[in-house]
């Protein structure tokens, strides 16, 4: 089953749809709720990242029976530096997007850590891909 969202950049009353409608869906195919929790915090954070700091971006999701396969698109300034960025606590969000509630240097390293496999992959000035795997088990 195949899921596709657009996101507008700086839309932050609809972040977090994607994930919901994810979560939904997993839970309608009977997904253990552990891998769900996973799916869905890694998902959040990477489209809430897509939302603080792109212009817009696409996430698609790819649910097989073994495993979820998330993708997300964005066209942004990208990130110069990716080690630097999964530095847990390190932010480029801006000050209004921090006053919000984001921005707090941790959504990398969450996705990282709720992740069976973890690419990224960015060019300034472009934008940022991130593919995200997580195992059904």
């Amino acid at each position: 089953m195949d899921l596709s969202f657009q996101i507008q950049g700086g839309d932050f009353t609809s972040a977090g749809t994607a994930s919901s409608q994810v979560r939904r869906t997993l839970k309608e195919l009977g997904v253990d709720a552990s891998v769900i929790k996973r799916v869905v915090v890694a998902l959040y954070e990477a489209e809430v990242n897509i939302v603080a700091h792109a212009y817009r971006g696409l996430i698609t999701a790819e649910i097989k029976p073994d495993q979820v396969f998330m993708k997300l698109i964005d066209e942004g300034p990208g990130i110069a530096d990716i080690e630097k960025a999964m530095t847990p606590g390190f932010s480029t969000a801006s000050q209004e997007v921090r006053e919000m509630g984001f921005g707090a240097g941790m959504g990398l390293p969450n996705i990282c850590r709720n992740a069976d496999v973890f690419n990224i992959h960015s060019v300034p000035g472009k934008g940022t891909t991130v593919e995200i795997t997580i195992q059904i088990k």
